[in-house]
């Protein structure tokens, strides 16, 4: 009989299950907030606490995860799953068109300069002009709006990657 991937998950020893939640969301308050509730009956509780985990995150936990995801629309380096899933995720934003690509790097600048850190969207299923869209709309935002938007698409982003790690599983 195989394992189920919730069963996978509940059976990881604990020094590879903390690598696999870092590539999901890099703050390891997150990670840590996950591992401690294992073991899970299904998939749902699993997500279930991932969402939880990100909701408890504080502003400095979670500029902590962001400092693992790249300039949207860059390519990330490196070999690991978070690299993989980051490529995958953000394959939408690239683009042949150049003036779209030049708007969106002025937009992360501009982002950048008026926020303090990398513009951080859920860009799976977006395309170039509406996550160049979002991060024009995000600009007007005051700090503490912004800081929700953030929050909830590093929560968004830490989800599908959990999925991710179960369906590989699984």
């Amino acid at each position: 009989m195989t394992m189920s991937a919730v069963e996978a998950f509940n059976a990881l020893p604990a020094d590879r299950l903390a690598a696999d939640l870092r590539a999901c969301c890099a703050a390891p308050a997150w990670g840590a907030a996950v591992a401690a509730r294992r073991p899970y009956p299904d998939v749902a509780a699993v997500l279930s606490a991932g969402d939880a985990a990100s909701a408890a995150l504080n502003w400095d936990d979670v500029r902590t995860a962001m400092s693992a995801h790249p300039r949207i629309g860059e390519r990330p380096g490196g070999a690991g799953a978070e690299a993989a899933w980051s490529r995958r995720e953000q394959e939408a934003a690239r683009t042949g068109d150049e003036a779209l690509t030049t708007a969106l790097v002025r937009a992360n600048w501009a982002y950048e300069e008026r926020f303090g850190h990398v513009f951080l969207i859920f860009a799976t299923g977006k395309g170039p002009e509406e996550i160049l869209g979002e991060a024009r709309r995000r600009l007007g935002n005051d700090e503490q709006t912004e800081r929700a938007e953030v929050a909830e698409e590093l929560r968004k982003i830490a989800r599908l990657r959990l999925e991710r790690l179960l369906d590989a599983l699984g």
